[in-house]
């Protein structure tokens, strides 16, 4: 009995030792598996998609930069940029291509949809991201800086300088989609744009250097590159494909997906990686709130209301001590407005007539002038609401409806103060020495030609005829001093 417990026991022990045995080998296996997984992408992660519509601005380029940040901490396997865009600011464009350099995430540009562009900024943007696609019947090019409003015409300008590109008015005339690019003679080449200054020369040949620097990272045609900026060339997608400016005509997502399956792309750190997307799903990523109100703010119409807001919000609350919702409501709007005009090409000749004319305005209303002050103040506002945006970027300037609303406000506040100021002379005077001319008064005492009368309540020191007896009601000339000097008005009884 005692031999077979033993030999019981030792086949149990045994048992277990095989199983414990199994169990370590299987937990080696699973920890292998998870740290194989962690170290390739997500097979399962979907494209992310991102929709680039308008104007590229600040707003504009702080939603891409976030989300390419966060593709690259999801380690999604490709980013695509859906953009129809007229251009915009050269230092938000910077900005987007600095982030596309950057990132592990492969970044396709796709113009979209039928009808959509890439003008001016959007084709540095096209160069720089990892694959470029156009769906038919979009266009690209006309990429030539233009300084706008002489806000960056010195020789001192920095790389940094919001230089605005403009879409030019021989944008790509001509260009068909026949397929025949190469075949156009020199009278149908647009004509080159000829620097007048030596800021925008400056400008263009930076431009240029910058494109073909793209265009030669990403091995795209960097020729027609240079005349995009120079002649402010435009491609139709079909011509674009044809010259090797772009990679592929693609009809939709899907099929840039299927056409971009297996491009071999080359990444920030010098490496390349094969695209595996078809097939891939799609994680549509649109603007939050905090890019929403990035681009409400940075609306040189709002940043204007803002500045206007928050300058007489302040005036008020200085006129009228204690009253604190002004005070409050300018201040805040004050501040958010300097904020806006830091993310915008500001004019400072702009912001410095905007606040004359404000100071001309409130001083009609401390130092009448029967409107000189206030009309100068109106003109000086309007001017530098103008000029106050160093650009002509579509989306990116003051309306004219504001203007004129500007306009209109500033010559109502001075008629305002005009008709009031004038009222002020028509009034009767209430207070004073001034007030007392023409009041009557009640005769106490009188002796000669002096005596004292009795008026509002006090005992002056009259002179005045000498028939006058107490009781008399007269009437006062004139105040000289502490004496008035009187008039019969009736006598008593």
């Amino acid at each position: 009995m005692a031999r077979h417990h033993r030999n019981l026991h030792g086949r149990l022990g045994a048992l277990w030792r095989m199983l414990r045995a199994r169990g370590v080998f299987a937990l080696a296996l699973l920890l292998g598996a998870f740290g194989l997984s962690a170290q390739s992408p997500q097979t399962g992660a979907p494209a992310m998609v991102l929709e680039f519509d308008g104007a590229v601005s600040p707003a504009s380029a702080d939603y891409i930069t976030r989300a390419l940040d966060d593709a690259a901490a999801r380690d999604l396997p490709l980013v695509i940029l859906r953009m129809d865009t007229p251009g915009g600011l050269d230092s938000s464009m910077r900005e987007i291509i600095r982030a596309i350099l950057a990132s592990p995430v492969p970044v396709a540009s796709y113009v979209s949809p039928r009808g959509a562009r890439a003008a001016s900024a959007g084709t540095y943007i096209m160069y720089a991201s990892h694959v470029a696609a156009m769906a038919p019947a979009t266009n690209l090019g006309a990429a030539t800086p233009i300084a706008i409003g002489g806000g960056g015409g010195g020789e001192d300008d920095g790389e940094d300088s919001p230089m605005p590109f403009q879409l030019q008015a021989d944008d790509a005339e001509g260009n068909g989609a026949d397929g025949e690019g190469d075949a156009r003679n020199d009278e149908e080449q647009p004509e080159e744009f000829t620097p007048g200054t030596a800021a925008e020369s400056k400008a263009v040949n930076d431009a240029v250097a910058y494109i073909r620097g793209l265009a030669e990272l990403r091995e795209r045609n960097a020729d027609w590159a240079e005349s995009a900026v120079r002649r402010a060339e435009s491609l139709s997608a079909t011509e674009a494909a044809e010259q090797g400016v772009i990679d592929f005509v693609a009809e939709n997502l899907d099929d840039l997906l299927a056409q971009a399956d297996g491009m071999v792309v080359k990444m920030s750190d010098g490496s390349e990686i094969t695209l595996d997307t078809e097939g891939l799903s799609l994680e549509h990523v649109e603007p939050d709130w905090r890019t929403e109100l990035l681009s409400i703010i940075t609306n040189p119409n709002v940043a204007l209301i803002l500045m206007l807001v928050g300058i007489y919000g302040l005036i008020f609350e200085f006129l009228n001590p204690g009253a604190l919702v002004p005070g409050t409501v300018g201040g805040i709007s004050l501040i958010m407005g300097l904020y806006s005009l830091a993310l915008l090409p500001l004019n400072w000749a702009g912001a410095g007539l905007i606040l004359l004319g404000l100071g001309l305005i409130v001083a009609e209303a401390f130092a009448p002038s029967f409107g000189i002050l206030g009309i100068g103040g109106t003109v000086a506002l309007v001017t530098g609401a103008v000029i106050l945006v160093d650009t002509d970027v579509e989306g990116i300037a003051v309306s004219e409806p504001l203007i004129a609303a500007t306009a209109v406000a500033g010559l109502v506040a001075t008629y305002l103060v005009v008709y009031l100021t004038a009222g002020s002379f028509r009034a009767r005077v209430v207070s004073g020495s001034e007030e007392l001319v023409d009041a009557e008064a009640r005769v106490t005492d009188w002796q000669g030609e002096t005596g004292h009368v009795w008026l509002h309540g006090e005992r002056w020191k009259a002179r005045g005829p000498r028939d006058l007896a107490p009781d008399d009601m007269v009437r006062v000339r004139k105040v000289t001093g502490l004496v008035v000097e009187v008039k019969p008005l009736e006598r008593a009884g």
